[in-house]
């Protein structure tokens, strides 16, 4: 150790040019781009709790008929509301493993309600891997092949049934294949139109932007309920439930693009002036490769974030709409037509169950929002 003649200390040891300085809490500045934000993502455990969650619920839903105990729309007619059902793995102190007890029905004539009492003393074993009703699985091979069966002579309503026995767990976990994917159509509609119409607005400008402006305001300025009501009557009533589903899908993707439009326009008024986009320009580039290739990665972030918040608004949307009959009718199934099955008050107030779509409704939105902003959080170049 050396002292200076001002009296500060210094190291007099050689440098070694080996010597590793390790720094734990200090990013790898060298880690890929991806690296750094799923990083940054992992900070924000609600956003990321939530995208697990809804990571299982999308690879559910090719095999929801397998997992389903019953198929959407089969009845069982000797219990019509009928209370959520536990299955139990012991018996008297001894395990027997998964099972059920059955369940019999009664109507109570004074408060018009079903009654139904179970009978303790009978336990009856779930069927694993067993044949029921047929269904696709994938969407391509039809099979009868289902996760668990109740045994002959009981029910496994693990939610309940409906007014008309069906099982709701089975109609949520079909229902989920529409309620689900309609975001994901309607919001691959509305990025098409916003992308492309915000770019050529915020690019080229001028009357351009001064038509597709004017037009965006024409579209805004409409009241959005009855526009969607408006529309969703004009649907033939004889039309099938997929090309109703199709139609509804890009209803709801043409009316939300003109939010993404202006958002789009907006940062390309200001990112166009930036020297990288000039240099590309007089080198030759064409307008096509300037926005995908300078403009648009620069603004896919916030892109990324906009769809995870514009799909919950897309469910929502099917739900209304079905829950006020004007969307998906029956035969299909989806969250808002079970909802429009349970309109009455009085029935939810007696059967709360049959409004658990609701509550399914609730989380997948809540997950879209907290997944939303975890990743703006974690894309934003400017976080920690």
């Amino acid at each position: 150790m050396a002292i200076l003649p001002d009296g500060r200390y210094i190291d007099d040891a050689p440098y070694e040019e080996n010597e590793n300085i390790s720094a734990p809490d200090r990013p790898d500045l060298d880690a890929p781009n991806w690296k750094l934000v799923w990083r940054r993502f992992k900070r924000h455990k609600l956003g990321l709790i939530s995208g697990l969650f809804l990571l299982i619920a999308y690879l559910m839903l090719p095999i929801a008929g397998f997992i389903a105990p019953y198929t959407p729309n089969e009845r069982d007619a000797e219990h019509l509301y009928a209370p959520p059902q536990g299955i139990h793995l012991f018996h008297d102190g001894k395990y027997i493993g998964p099972h059920v007890f059955p369940t019999t029905a009664k109507a109570d004539l004074e408060n018009f309600r079903w009654v139904y009492s179970v009978d303790e003393t009978r336990p009856m074993k779930l069927e694993f891997f067993c044949k029921r009703d047929s269904y696709n699985l994938f969407g391509l091979i039809e099979t009868d092949r289902h996760l668990f069966c109740a045994p002959q002579g009981a029910t496994v309503f693990l939610l309940g049934s409906d007014r008309l026995g069906r099982d709701v767990l089975s109609r949520i976990l079909y229902g989920a294949q529409l309620s689900l994917t309609v975001g994901l159509i309607g919001i691959t509609v509305s990025f098409i139109l916003g992308i492309g119409f915000g770019s050529i607005a915020g690019y080229f400008g001028g009357k351009v932007d001064w038509v597709i402006q004017r037009s965006i305001e024409i579209l805004r300025s409409l009241p959005e309920l009855p526009l969607w009501l408006a529309l969703s009557a004009a649907v033939p009533s004889h039309w099938g439930p997929v090309a109703v589903f199709f139609i509804i899908s890009i209803i709801l993707g043409i009316l939300d693009w003109p939010g993404l439009a202006r958002a789009v326009r907006s940062k390309f008024l200001s990112l166009r002036e930036e020297e990288y986009v000039k240099a590309a320009e007089m080198m030759g580039a064409a307008p096509t490769r300037v926005i995908r290739h300078h403009l648009l990665p620069n603004f896919s972030s916030h892109l990324i974030a906009s769809a995870m918040l514009s799909i919950p608004a897309m469910i929502l949307g099917e739900t209304a709409l079905s829950f006020l009959g004007l969307g998906l009718r029956a035969p299909a199934v989806s969250w808002g037509v079970m909802l429009n099955d349970a309109q009455s008050l009085a029935a939810i107030e007696i059967y709360p169950w049959t409004a658990t779509p609701m509550l399914m409704i609730i989380l997948v939105v809540l997950a879209f929002n907290f997944l939303g902003d975890g990743l703006r959080d974690a894309l934003d170049p400017y976080q920690n």
